[in-house]
Formats: structure tokens, C-alpha cells, sequence
């Protein structure tokens, strides 16, 4: 069982409790019971959906069936009792051409952390991250495992338009744009996977619990 402390639980609207299970910085262990919390969730009565997102928990309800008090103390007990443990995912390969055109921002990246582009595109593709939550957008993944000397501040101002299949880096985290949307994550390169095809049988690529690796396509300066 995952030796974490209680989490804060609050109202997300009138059908929704949010568990912010936080303690800090972003927590492997936390993020796993937060995945066993959400299958056990669904079997309670009248629990509808439930959202893993970083180290919290978005659990929607229906309100003419059950209220806010009853599910929240159901979902005290699911955390305290429930066994963490990792979900069997799928290991992707991602490949990256880093920089040039479709990576502006790799030259400043690897300003911000006092490396060479070659050294920072090496660190990148080097670590295996997981798949902690999907969200944001359809099919958005927010991975954990970034190298922390790669950690950089997202930006101030965010774009209004990052394209579909550009690999980011925000914060202490990775990701890829699944979709042409505004964003405020630094752009470091590009990927041809398609990450969401609203026109397949199985529309995300990339689940809760699923590792990547990138693979260095290129790097253009």
C-alpha cells in the first residue's frame, strides 16, 4: 500500500469531487494509487467517470443518486485502503527530429540548461517516461521522467498555435500535441505519430500507464 497522506478532497461543480493527492513535487507512487483509486471509483454507486490527471483525481457523479459527502467518504477509504500499483502499459517508440523549423525553441533549451544541443537531445532520449494522465486536450499525454536538469519554466506568454505532432517540454514535464492548439510549453521538435485520429476504432494513442522512448530521427540547428 502506498505509504502517501490523505488527500484534499473538494467540490469540482455540483457532480464532481476533485482529490488532490500532491504532496510536493510529482510523486511515481502517488500518481500509481492514483490510477488503483480510479478503477476501484468506478464500481461505486453513482460514479460516472473518473479522471486521473498529475497526482490528483477527478471523480464525476450524479447528483439525483448519491451526494458529494457520501462519495467523498467512500473515496477517503479507497485511498487509505486501496494497493497502488503500476498499470501494464504499452512501450511506444517515438521518433524525434529535434530543432530546425518545427523545434524553435531547442537553441534556447539548451541555453536555459548550460548544455550543448547535442548533449540535451541525448538526455531527452535517453529516459523512458510513463503516461501519468491524459487531459488538456484529446489525447494530450503529460509524462513524467523528464531528466530534472532538462526542467524548464513554461513560457510567459503561450502560443496561440503549436502544431499537431510537436514534442514540448513544460516545466518538469514532456509531452506531445496531439492536435493544432495553443500552448505554453516550449517546442523542441516534431513527431509524425499520430497521437489522436477521431476517425479510428480507437481514437488515443496513448493511455494512462503507457511508457515512450524517443528515438533521435535528426537534430537540425
Amino acid at each position: 500500500m502506498a505509504d502517501v497522506r490523505a488527500p484534499r478532497i473538494s467540490l469540482a461543480g455540483s457532480g464532481a469531487l476533485l482529490i488532490d493527492g500532491a504532496q510536493g513535487p510529482f510523486d511515481e507512487a502517488t500518481q500509481e494509487l492514483v490510477w488503483s483509486v480510479a478503477n476501484a471509483a468506478r464500481t461505486l454507486e453513482g460514479v460516472r467517470e473518473t479522471v486521473p490527471g498529475m497526482n490528483n483525481l477527478l471523480v464525476l457523479f450524479d447528483p439525483f443518486a448519491t451526494d458529494a459527502p457520501s462519495v467523498g467518504e467512500q473515496l477517503k477509504s479507497l485511498w487509505a485502503g486501496t494497493d497502488a500499483h503500476a498499470v501494464a502499459g504499452t512501450l511506444h517508440t517515438i521518433p524525434v527530429s529535434y530543432g530546425g523549423a518545427h523545434g524553435e525553441d531547442l537553441a534556447g533549451w539548451a541555453a536555459h540548461c548550460g548544455l550543448s544541443q547535442e548533449e540535451i537531445v541525448s538526455r531527452h532520449a535517453a529516459a523512458t517516461y510513463t503516461v501519468a494522465a491524459i487531459g488538456a486536450m484529446p489525447g494530450f499525454p503529460y509524462l513524467s521522467g523528464l531528466d530534472p536538469r532538462l526542467a524548464w519554466p513554461r513560457r510567459s506568454s503561450p502560443r496561440l498555435k503549436v502544431a499537431e505532432g510537436a514534442v514540448i517540454i513544460g516545466g518538469a514535464q514532456a509531452g506531445i500535441m496531439p492536435m493544432t492548439a495553443p500552448s505554453g510549453w516550449h517546442i523542441i521538435g516534431h513527431t509524425d505519430a499520430k497521437l489522436f485520429d477521431v476517425q479510428s476504432q480507437s481514437p488515443v494513442l496513448l493511455r494512462p500507464g503507457d511508457r515512450i522512448r524517443f528515438e533521435v530521427a535528426g537534430i537540425e540547428k
